[in-house]
C-alpha cells in the first residue's frame, strides 16, 4: 500500500523527506522556520535528526557490505522520534494553520489542502487572559517537576483556549531580562504536569523559567508570560 502519511514511516520515503525538509526549514530570511512558528529548541531536533539520519542511510544504502538489521532498526528508530515530535509539538498541524503558509509549504511538507481547511474551520477571537500558575519541583539528576493549573483551576490542565504550556528557561547565575532575553530557551508541552530535563551537569545552578498559556494553531491568541521564577537545581 502506498505511504499516504504527512510523515514518511517507510525508510525510502522518509530519506527524501528529512533530507529536503530540514533545509527548507533553514531557508529564506527570515527562515522558513521563523515564517511558520517553528520554535529555535524545535527546528534544532529536526536537525538533529536528519543529522543522526545521514550516515546511518549511506550504511543502509550499501546492501552488500552495511546494510544489516541493526542499522535498519536505528533508521525506523529516527523515523518514529520524528514522527512523536510532530505528535507532541503538532509542527505540521500549526505550519498548516499558520497565516503566512504557502502551496510551497504545503507541498514540502506533504500536507494535503483538504487538512488544511479543516483545521482552520473554526478560529477563536479572543486572546487568553489567564496566566500559568506552575509549581516548580527539584527532582534531582538535573531534573525539576512542573505542574501548572489556571488561576481560576483547582486541578492542574490545559486552559481553555490553549493547547499546551509555553516555557521560556535559562540555566546559570545570571537571570534573563524577559521571556524574549537571547539567554532563553523555548518549549512547549501538551501536559499540565511533565517534568523538564536539564541534566546533572547543571546541579546546583539557578533554573530562571517564564510559563504561559499556548494556542499552536493560533499563537497570537496565547496568554500573557506569567513572572519570573528562579529555582535551585538538584
Amino acid at each position: 500500500m502506498p505511504d499516504r502519511s504527512r510523515i514518511p514511516r517507510k525508510i525510502k520515503g522518509f530519506a527524501p523527506y528529512i533530507g529536503i525538509t530540514t533545509t527548507y526549514l533553514q531557508n529564506g530570511a527570515p527562515t522558513n522556520a521563523v515564517r511558520l512558528g517553528i520554535l529555535p529548541s524545535e527546528l534544532q531536533k529536526w536537525i538533529d535528526f536528519a543529522a543522526e539520519w545521514k550516515p546511518l542511510y549511506l550504511l543502509y544504502s550499501d546492501k552488500k557490505n552495511s546494510r544489516t538489521t541493526a542499522i535498519k532498526d536505528q533508521l525506523l528508530q529516527v523515523i518514529a522520534a520524528l514522527v512523536e515530535l510532530d505528535r507532541t509539538n503538532r509542527l505540521l498541524d500549526r505550519i498548516a494553520a499558520s497565516p503566512n503558509v504557502t502551496v510551497a509549504d504545503l507541498s514540502t511538507f506533504n500536507i494535503k489542502r483538504g487538512m488544511l481547511g479543516k483545521t482552520t474551520r473554526t478560529v477563536a477571537t479572543t486572546p487568553i487572559s489567564e496566566q500559568v500558575v506552575a509549581a516548580v519541583t527539584p527532582i534531582g539528576g538535573g531534573s525539576v517537576s512542573i505542574k501548572c493549573r489556571g488561576i481560576s483551576s483547582k486541578t492542574c490542565s490545559i486552559a481553555t483556549g490553549a493547547d499546551s504550556v509555553q516555557l521560556a528557561w535559562a540555566v546559570g547565575n545570571t537571570p534573563p531580562s524577559s521571556p524574549d532575553d537571547i539567554l532563553v530557551t523555548r518549549d512547549l508541552s501538551s501536559k499540565a504536569i511533565f517534568n523538564l530535563q536539564l541534566g546533572a551537569g547543571n546541579s546546583a545552578q539557578h533554573l530562571y523559567i517564564y510559563f504561559r498559556w499556548y494556542n499552536t494553531r493560533h499563537p497570537n491568541l496565547s496568554g500573557p508570560w506569567g513572572t519570573l521564577q528562579t529555582i535551585l537545581i538538584y
